[in-house]
């Protein structure tokens, strides 16, 4: 219970200006962020040209204002959390829009888009809103059926993020969003089936009723 406490009044130092609560933070932080960056790896080769640390180190610059000078506002570690997996899911989208921009410019005709080769970026599905038992999906698929959901259902996009990137709890989505547990496991059933159609191939989407 005391860690919990120092994590929250180091927040509130840190979104009140004090720059120095950040390098007493992230020692209590550590371990789950690293963690939570850990798990966007689950399925990747050893030689990933990004990281577990890596990103945790950049996600952690963004979120105390190392670079902007703002750090985020964040009330609780769940919420600083969810922030992270935030920050560290678009560092990864950053990285392999890169990386496929790379590609195309090493390899021509494959930018058509005709025969965009799959970006090794993938994040871990274990719990997933993927389709047909699959493990694994690509990072700028996933964010494109991402964006399309939370344009429908941003709540439920936020719920998404929280659980499946953040890995929170629904008490604790629950908490962040300020609904109750029964509305997060609604909308967690929403986005499943949602995110499940889309992210089949469009052959497949096509032929079901």
């Amino acid at each position: 219970m005391g860690q919990r406490t120092d994590v929250t009044m180091l927040l509130n130092e840190l979104s009140g200006g004090d720059a120095s609560a950040a390098d007493r933070l992230l020692p209590l932080l550590y371990t789950e962020l690293r963690a939570l960056a850990g798990s966007f790896f689950k399925n990747e080769r050893r030689d990933h040209t990004l990281q577990p640390t890596a990103l945790v180190n950049e996600a952690y610059i963004k979120l105390v204002g190392g670079e902007s000078g703002d750090p985020v506002h964040a009330t609780s570690r769940a919420h600083f959390m969810a922030l992270a997996a935030k920050v560290m899911r678009q560092l990864l989208i950053d990285h392999a829009r890169a990386k496929r921009a790379q590609k195309r410019g090493g390899f021509g005709e494959a930018g058509d888009g005709q025969k965009r080769e799959r970006v090794s970026d993938t994040i871990a599905l274990a719990q997933t809103p993927s389709p047909d038992g699959r493990t694994e999906a690509d990072v700028l698929d996933l964010e494109d059926a991402m964006q399309e959901f939370a344009a429908l259902y941003p709540r439920a996009a936020r719920v998404v993020e929280l659980k499946f990137f953040g890995g929170l709890t629904a008490q604790e989505i629950a908490t962040v969003l300020g609904i109750g547990d029964a509305t997060v496991e609604r909308d967690w059933v929403l986005a499943r089936g949602w995110l499940n159609r889309r992210m089949q191939p469009p052959e497949q989407r096509d032929s079901k009723p």
